[in-house]
């Protein structure tokens, strides 16, 4: 039985206030339990008159902005998929990615001089109070060191830990209402999903982790400088205060302004696709919160323009497993080999081991083939994801949570894509990156890069080589032993065994024969009779009872 707490019911009744604040009744209304009384709604008396209503996209912006942190980041995922969602809802969705409201300067100089212990001018020589990008965990300030660099000051927004809580709490209720009564609950683990989500978005409050991821993504692209990152001040960085480099480009949302400019967009295009499949399968380390708020343009150079990330509050990284299933479903997709596809989903477990592999080929067929040799602007990814769940459901196939921020950098990708440049051949970007990293995964550089890798460690335990060998082999002497043991204890019970059987049978068919011997008398022998006149047949049953209990007897 689900139990609501006293929190979640009042949290409840908050969102349901918003929501008519901004005139979202519908989304009310829409709920089973009061369809059959949503003419009631319509007599109460602020329903009677007129109102003069804002545009739609932005009462659900403001909405979501109102309801939390939460809220907003749903929205930002959103935001990037224009094909799914009407341009004035999407353009509105937008603003969510880097203009939430933000929280006054002056809490910003409280929030930081509280985590440093001193005052704001021993570390910098120069703090703006206003906010150059508020978001919905934190926002960024600019200011400039006493060293003369400037940086940009990142500061939790105060309280936000407390909201996040209560409102994932809600997610969980929401979560298990759905696994228990929602027919699609059990296959899609809502709750599993609600546990990944809450791991990233708690990930996110801790901004020393990001800085540190940061670090790590700046090492990896130091020899292949496909993305700039920023410089981080890892010494002023602390749980709720991150300073980093900044950096100056033009937000890849501004579109009109890279086309102004002149940036090749294609470029621009395929080095986002190279990006991502680089930080899936080369590095196994991702930015795994790619809107476009979070990415500027280098535009120094309009024909190679250069990505500059920011906000890395949110990483991901795979099992080697799944990487490796990863690459070979995206190669067997990119060659059209939907038995493959259908293949490595059985053996992955992610239908069911008695799926049969030529209907789930044929359905994946069906789905995939029209998309292939077709741009962007001419593929309904909408009707794709369609398609893709019914199919999901028709054979069971199960939500991956370990997937889950993969997948939604994937549609941030695609969205980014269409747009950038709605030509773009996604297929045929992307399939050159998988060839190339499984080659180096089984081929002979990678064995060979395996073996340098594992050098040190052998050479280490070569010394000791002999003595475990001789301490193995000495392992197996004795283990041989107690199975030659064990043998001849298992010949004794089966031998054993054996004398019991035949002991059990001998008795069996001695009371048997006795039995037999007493039967013929009762209806043989004269009533009264004495010994003598006893038939001859019942002595001799009972005399062979007698003597079959007698061996019995002996082979005890």
């Amino acid at each position: 039985m689900v139990i609501f707490q006293p929190a979640q019911i009042l949290r409840m009744f908050r969102i349901n206030r918003v929501l008519l604040k901004y005139g979202l009744d519908e989304i009310i209304l829409s709920i089973p339990l009061l369809r059959p009384v949503r003419w009631v709604y319509y007599l109460l008396p602020w329903n009677w008159l007129p109102r003069r209503r804002r545009p739609r996209g932005e009462r659900i912006r403001c909405a979501l902005e109102d309801l939390g942190p939460v809220f907003v980041k749903f929205g930002q995922a959103l935001s990037t998929r224009r094909d799914l969602l009407p341009p004035d809802i999407a353009d509105e969705l937008e603003r969510l990615q880097d203009r939430v409201p933000p929280f006054h300067g002056e809490q910003a100089r409280e929030v930081i001089e509280a985590a440093y212990g001193v005052a704001l001018s021993e570390h910098f020589e120069r703090f703006d109070d206003q906010a150059l990008a508020s978001a919905s965990i934190a926002q960024v300030h600019a200011a400039r060191l006493h060293s003369g660099e400037e940086v940009v000051v990142k500061v939790l927004r105060p309280g936000v830990e407390r909201v996040i809580r209560r409102d994932i709490s809600l997610l969980y209720l929401l979560a298990g209402l759905a696994e228990r009564y929602w027919s699609e609950g059990p296959r899609l683990h809502p709750r599993e999903v609600v546990a990944e989500f809450e791991r990233t978005i708690l990930d996110e409050l801790d901004l020393m982790r990001e800085a540190v991821s940061v670090v790590q993504t700046r090492r990896n692209f130091a020899s292949k400088p496909l993305l700039y990152v920023p410089e981080v001040y890892l010494s002023l960085c602390l749980r709720n205060v991150m300073v980093m480099e900044r950096i100056h480009g033009v937000p890849l949302s501004d579109v009109e302004t890279l086309r102004a400019r002149g940036v090749n967009m294609r470029r621009l295009a395929e080095l986002g696709v190279e990006i991502f499949f680089t930080q899936v399968f080369r590095h196994n380390f991702f930015h795994a919160d790619m809107h476009p708020g979070n990415i500027f343009v280098d535009t120094r150079d309009p024909e190679n323009p250069a990505w500059m990330a920011v906000d890395f509050g949110i990483v991901g990284s795979l099992g080697d497993s799944d990487q490796h299933y990863l690459a070979q479903n995206l190669l067997a997709f990119f060659n059209r080999d939907y038995r493959r596809v259908a293949e490595l989903h059985v053996e992955s477990g992610w239908v069911p081991p008695e799926t049969r592999v030529t209907d789930f080929e044929s359905a994946i067929r069906t789905v995939c083939e029209p998309i292939f040799n077709r741009p962007l602007k001419d593929i309904s990814f909408g009707h794709l994801l369609l398609r893709l769940f019914q199919t999901a459901r028709r054979f069971n196939m199960e939500v991956q949570p370990q997937l889950v921020l993969l997948q939604k950098t994937l549609l941030q990708i695609e969205g980014l894509g269409r747009q950038l440049y709605p030509d773009l051949d996604l297929w045929q970007s992307g399939k050159p990156h998988l060839e190339r990293w499984m080659a180096e995964q089984v081929g002979p550089r990678a064995v060979l890069a395996r073996m340098r890798r594992n050098l040190p460690e052998v050479m280490r335990t070569l010394p000791d080589l002999p003595l475990r060998v001789d301490g193995a082999l000495q392992e197996l002497g004795r283990i041989g032993e107690r199975q030659q043991d064990l043998h001849e204890r298992l010949d004794a019970l089966h031998e054993q065994g054996r004398r019991n059987s035949r002991r059990t049978l001998l008795g069996l068919a001695g009371g048997a024969l006795v039995l037999g011997a007493a039967v013929i008398h009762a209806f043989q022998a004269p009533s009264g009779a004495s010994l003598v006149e006893v038939p001859l047949a019942s002595w001799g049953l009972a005399a062979a009872g007698v003597a079959c209990f007698a061996v019995a007897w002996l082979r005890r």
